[in-house]
């Protein structure tokens, strides 16, 4: 049976499921936000201050307000995923967006012609975002990293490790087996070594300099395939690295037979990528190399063959080194078109290298830890890389003064702006009405800095916002807000509710 909900009936619930999911997470806001207890059906309670993970448990007996409040906790878990933080903020804009919204429809407002204005009103307050965005210097990026991983020295490391590889998609985060963190670089083309044999490897590490490269995304077979390249090969007592699909039993046991008798030095490796990123490996491969990348069932000559000026084996990773050309630099850009963070990798490792930070501690519950506050701070530098603005609210209570009001849209989206400032200062038990003064009295050249307790020059300070993070705030929370605000009906399974809620009785009992 289907029930429809609408009108009046429709906007209560909407206005409860608002209310209970943002009251709940906002007093987490800020450096001394409160915590909450959740208590879940699969595990023991525990104790968070991270929006997201709240917003993701609340819940409520009501199946119409059940499903307001899972639209609108997509735009917390929209703003996590996008940029790892910024999820409390969603809500409290929200909030203040939607009830102020709803008033202006009770009070005769088209909804339609309401969201048309908040879409215009948006576009404003973005674009005095940006105005006030900077990219930030190494300190910026220290302060970041420091403040997300709440470790100064966590901070200098991946500040340290940003500055060199210069990209984030290029550090790779590792546990440890010692008590020790450290930071290695590479430099070249990096990728996993798969063994067409694990006899390949005689030693730890195999190093070979000017090595012959072949490349093929077929299956090798039978030694006739690369005749002409084994003679030349064994004749002039070169190295070789095969990397191909894969081989038949036949063909590396005979390769295998050579190399061990040292007849020939020649090692196979598998392409360690599958799908399109396999195509990509073995241009990539080629681009480096000169090698002619075989993909069809052709026999392989000795011009397909490529060199490398340094090949290093190890029983994990692969490393091709090279001097980049003008091939390399035209390759290059066309790998920056592509945004995914597998381009991103392969681009650092055209340019500036790898970084591999590896965490250590006195136990694994202490790494695990740590490995945490690393990865949050990664992320940050992530999102932080694209600019910065000073935080606290600081940015968005200043723009609130900018907004001229041409619209109801612009009224709405001003009055919400100064929210995250008063939350902030709200959950330290500060008077925000009186910091709010002295801020204006300053022409908003100075923060509150709750963590310290005092006030601090904008340019000066160590709290910082990412601007991605505040954009996606104020979008997320607008469009979710404004989805809500155009909808006229709701329509519920009753049955489907009335069932699932009989399941879990009989699952208790």
């Amino acid at each position: 049976m289907k029930k429809i909900v609408s009108g009046t009936e429709l906007q209560e619930k909407m206005q409860e499921a608002i209310t209970l999911l943002c009251d709940t997470v906002k007093t987490t806001l800020g450096p001394v936000g409160n915590n909450t207890i959740i208590d879940h059906s699969t595990f023991s309670p525990f104790i968070t201050n991270d929006g997201v993970t709240i917003a993701k448990n609340i819940e409520s007996d009501d199946s119409v307000i059940n499903t307001i409040l899972e639209l609108a906790k997509e735009a917390a878990i929209k703003t996590d995923e996008t940029v790892g933080d910024g999820t409390t903020t969603t809500l409290v804009l929200l909030e203040s967006i939607f009830l102020d919204g709803l008033e202006k429809i009770k009070n005769g407002k088209k909804a339609m012609i309401l969201k048309n204005e908040l879409d215009n009103s948006l576009k404003k307050v973005i674009a005095l975002i940006k105005e006030k965005n900077r990219i930030p210097a190494k300190d910026d990026l220290f302060k970041i990293a420091s403040i997300s991983s709440n470790d100064p020295k966590i901070g200098e490391i991946l500040t340290n490790t940003f500055i060199t590889v210069k990209d984030t998609a290029a550090i790779k985060l590792i546990d440890n087996n010692t008590n020790k963190t450290e930071v290695n670089f590479y430099k070249g083309y990096r990728f996993e070594t798969l063994l067409a044999s694990p006899y390949f490897l005689k030693k730890e590490k195999i190093s070979f300099n000017n090595s012959k490269i072949l490349i093929s995304n077929q299956e090798i077979n039978d030694l006739e395939e690369i005749a002409e390249i084994l003679n030349e090969i064994i004749a002039k007592q070169t190295n070789l690295i095969i990397i191909a699909n894969d081989y038949s039993e036949d063909f590396i046991q005979s390769i295998l037979s050579l190399y061990l008798n040292n007849t020939a030095q020649i090692i196979l490796l598998k392409n360690p990528l599958y799908g399109e990123n396999s195509y990509t490996f073995l241009e990539d491969i080629s681009i480096i190399t000169n090698a002619k990348a075989r993909f069809s069932k052709t026999n392989l000559n000795r011009l397909s063959l490529g060199l490398c000026e340094h090949v290093e084996i190890t029983k994990e990773k692969t490393t091709l080194q090279f001097t980049s050309n003008e091939n390399i630099k035209l390759y290059k850009k066309n790998i920056k078109k592509d945004e995914t963070e597998y381009s991103k990798k392969r681009l650092a490792m055209f340019t500036n290298g790898l970084a591999e930070i590896k965490i250590g501690g006195l136990t694994e519950t202490e790494i695990r830890e740590k490995h945490m506050r690393y990865q949050d701070a990664l992320c940050s530098l992530n999102v932080a890389k694209k600019g910065i603005v000073p935080g606290s609210g600081i940015t968005l209570l200043e723009i609130k003064e900018e907004l001229n009001i041409e619209s109801d849209g612009d009224e709405i989206l001003k009055n919400s702006l100064d929210k995250p400032f008063i939350q902030i200062l709200k959950n330290a038990a500060l008077n925000d009405q009186e910091i709010l003064k002295e801020i204006k009295k300053n022409n908003y050249k100075i923060l509150y800095n709750v963590s310290l307790n005092k006030y601090e020059n904008k340019k000066e300070t160590s709290v910082i916002d990412s601007t991605e993070v505040i954009l996606n705030s104020i979008m997320n929370a607008c469009s979710i807000a404004s989805m809500l605000l155009t909808t006229s009906n709701l329509v519920i399974n009753e049955y489907q509710n009335n069932l699932n809620k009989q399941n879990e009785y009989n699952e208790f009992i």
